[in-house]
């Protein structure tokens, strides 16, 4: 008898573990309702600040009031681009209402990677971020993960996962222990798709779901 390969092993991990997942997601009353998926936007400066902010901040007190700043004070200046022009005449901290030097220079950079790589509008870059040479390549820059990756698909509505501090601890109170980011990604993409949901629509479940937990006033809207 053949011995099992180190791919197909780690495949039949992932499906148990997605097994796993989608059985402890309906016994927590999965219900997933398409309107309550995390917003896509078709803005480059709300997709860039949002990317920027999400880490590490509550996003519905910090966050989200400021990427619908950004919509709202400049609903028409939607291309990368103009968001350039901004940067010259605003400045990053007016732009964000931010003054951590870190996030501000880690939009600037952004900002300017997406230019050098002909990315203009929400539409170039989802065709972008289907690709794995350019997901990887963004890595490069300074403080951006898979994790901001991923979270930047979502926001341009690619169904994905983005492993945040919320789907890990969803996956361990189901009960799986192995906490590697490529691992949980594969799992819960699985688990959705076990569930027949959208990919977006889980992961908005989850981060709704312990949200509410930790904090019952906090929505994602």
């Amino acid at each position: 008898m053949n011995a099992i390969t180190p791919n197909l092993e780690a495949t039949i991990e992932i499906l148990k573990s997605a097994r796993i997942l989608a059985n402890y997601a309906k016994e927590q009353g999965l219900e997933v309702d398409g309107h309550q998926y995390r917003p896509t936007y078709d803005h480059m400066g709300a997709i860039l600040a949002d990317s920027v902010l999400q880490a590490g901040l509550n996003y519905t007190t910090v966050v989200r009031p400021r990427v619908l700043a950004i919509l709202n004070t400049y609903s028409e200046m939607k291309s990368t681009c103009e968001l350039a022009r901004l940067l010259q005449q605003d400045g990053p901290q007016k732009i964000l209402n931010w003054t951590h030097s870190t996030k501000l220079s880690r939009f600037e950079n952004l900002v300017s990677y997406m230019l050098n790589n002909d990315i203009h509008t929400a539409s170039d870059l989802k065709n972008k971020l289907m690709k794995d040479d350019f997901c990887s390549d963004l890595q490069s820059l300074n403080g951006i993960g898979p994790k901001t990756v991923d979270y930047m698909k979502c926001l341009v509505g690619i169904d994905s996962i983005a492993v945040d501090r919320h789907i890990r601890s969803f996956a361990k109170s189901a009960g799986i222990e192995n906490s590697d980011y490529t691992f949980l990604k594969d799992v819960f993409c699985s688990a959705a798709d076990l569930l027949t949901i959208s990919r977006r629509g889980f992961d908005s479940w989850v981060w709704r779901t312990l949200s509410v937990q930790t904090s019952p006033q906090q929505s994602l809207f």
